[in-house]
């Protein structure tokens, strides 16, 4: 550790934690084993860092919610082990609302994107630069945000999604699909995604029957739920897509065809 850095005695560091030079560790953080962290990063508190995690230059973590509701209030900022965290991105604490930020693990959070209060990010979350979540956005595991995004507040992104690059979200995203397009679209199914995550052919099916119908049988999401509902057997694939479809709080996006 270099003389030039700043670290409060408080501060909680594993084992064969490297820090850069001029970077700030406050009090109250908790940093796991197998840390490294870039020069000039600064970890405010309530920051709750996992093992093996890579922070490079200018990033910032825990730093208080851009949220006016915020009232100084004791909150935390988790980052999940084997998470890299790249230049000068930026992972607020929570709020009341939720208590926390989370970031899972095994992700990768690319240059200049901003995490905002509250959000959840589940494991093999892929962000790409410059993308912008806002507050108590909820991504699920595997998915994968393109570059330059902006994601409003309280959207759901489900599980290995793929979103283009520049996308302006305001809706929310059932699992395994592609959305693309002005405004924000199903555009078909994320089948390269599916495939390096090991999903089965039967599963596949399963994925590709339900999105039919959801979205190629210019039914309205209610009609089609029932019609998924008669007509593809019970499963546990079923089901997740259906879950998430009819507990969306901001509506899921439309077709693009």
């Amino acid at each position: 550790m270099s003389m030039m850095n700043h670290i409060h005695p408080d501060a909680r560091l594993g084992q064969n934690v490297r820090v850069g030079q001029f970077t700030c560790i406050y009090d109250n953080v908790e940093i796991g084993d197998n840390v490294e962290i870039g020069n000039n990063v600064t970890i405010f508190p309530g920051a709750r860092i996992g093992s093996g995690v890579k922070i490079f230059p200018g990033a910032v973590i825990a730093g208080i919610p851009q949220d006016l509701k915020f009232r100084g209030e004791e909150t935390f900022a988790y980052i999940g082990d084997g998470t890299t965290i790249r230049e000068c991105a930026t992972v607020n604490r929570g709020t009341a609302s939720r208590g926390y930020t989370r970031v899972g693990d095994n992700c990768l959070i690319m240059a200049y994107t901003h995490v905002a209060h509250d959000c959840v990010l589940g494991n093999k979350v892929i962000i790409s630069n410059a993308a912008q979540l806002a507050g108590e956005v909820i991504v699920d595991d595997g998915a994968v945000i393109g570059g330059g995004s902006l994601i409003h507040q309280f959207c759901h992104l489900g599980k290995n999604i793929m979103l283009q690059g520049g996308a302006l979200v305001n809706k929310d995203i059932p699992p395994f699909v592609k959305a693309a397009r002005e405004p924000i679209s199903y555009v078909g199914l994320n089948t390269v995604g599916m495939h390096r995550h090991g999903f089965s052919p039967e599963k596949i099916q399963i994925i590709t029957d339900v999105y039919r119908i959801l979205y190629l049988s210019d039914l309205n999401v209610t009609n089609a739920v029932k019609r998924i509902r008669e007509e593809i057997p019970q499963s546990v694939t079923r089901d997740e897509i259906l879950d998430f479809v009819e507990n969306s709080q901001r509506g899921i996006i439309r077709s693009a065809f």
